[in-house]
């Protein structure tokens, strides 16, 4: 893998998380290569503000990073921009000195740990999912909207230029309502996204947690995948348990 000649990151602030997903899609959808490109909502931001004594309107934000040649970098900037003021995003920073991009994007490292200070002592349940580019403002902005009548904080984020997004269930650990509540959300979450022709993780993988939904997207292939794993495991002592949902 070869260092890209030039990098450049920005990051820009909207009033709607769906204008700031639709801003990604119209750029993915034009052409314009991103190298990363990362969601934030306004809790994460309000977080971040606390947690790295960042300054940055109380708008969801997207992070935007881009590689190539100069000429190639400076003309995807000026793209991505005009993309987003058409979606009203606004306070555009760029950094291209390294010492910036990494400043700037520290910030995006810290999301998590900023969001588990919204509510000190919390457990985070942390669920992904992943949808077709052009569902994904449907999917998130249906989502928000589940999540408007929840008694738990719940920050969205995610990488947001693969159909990516994951949603942090902040719940007291002694309280069993709340983890009964982060449960029937994700379930719905991973419904939504399976309806819109995406996938139960994006990048967490099944485990034990998702092996039901796993079932549920990919039906009768389960059982040639339980038959492959017994074909190089007959004694299952690989990882038994995972990932391959048990026979009913």
């Amino acid at each position: 893998y070869a260092m890209p000649e030039t990098m450049s990151a920005a990051v820009c602030s909207f009033p709607t998380i769906a204008d700031a997903v639709n801003t990604v899609i119209q750029t993915i959808q034009t052409g314009i290569p991103i190298g990363r490109s990362e969601l934030l909502c306004d809790q994460t931001i309000r977080a971040l503000n606390q947690y790295s004594k960042t300054q940055y309107p109380l708008q969801p934000h997207l992070f935007f990073e881009f590689h190539g040649t100069a000429a190639a970098v400076a003309e995807q900037a000026v793209q991505v921009q005009a993309i987003a003021r058409e979606n009203k995003g606004t306070d555009f920073l760029w950094a291209t000195k390294p010492e910036e991009r990494t400043r700037l994007w520290q910030a995006r490292h810290d999301a998590y740990f900023a969001c588990l200070q919204l509510r000190p002592n919390s457990h985070a349940i942390t669920a992904d999912v992943c949808v077709p580019i052009s569902r994904l403002t449907e999917c998130i902005v249906a989502t928000q909207q589940d999540l408007a009548c929840r008694s738990i904080p719940t920050p969205i984020l995610g990488h947001v230029g693969d159909g990516n997004f994951h949603c942090l269930f902040l719940i007291d650990p002694g309280n069993e309502a709340q983890l009964l509540e982060a449960r029937r959300l994700n379930a719905r979450l991973v419904a939504r996204a399976l309806s819109m022709e995406g996938t139960c993780t994006g990048e967490h993988g099944v485990g034990l947690g998702k092996q039901d939904y796993l079932k549920q997207e990919l039906g009768e292939a389960v059982d040639v995948m339980r038959e492959i794993k017994r074909l190089f495991d007959p004694h299952n002592i690989l990882n038994p348990g995972k990932l391959v949902p048990p026979i009913d």
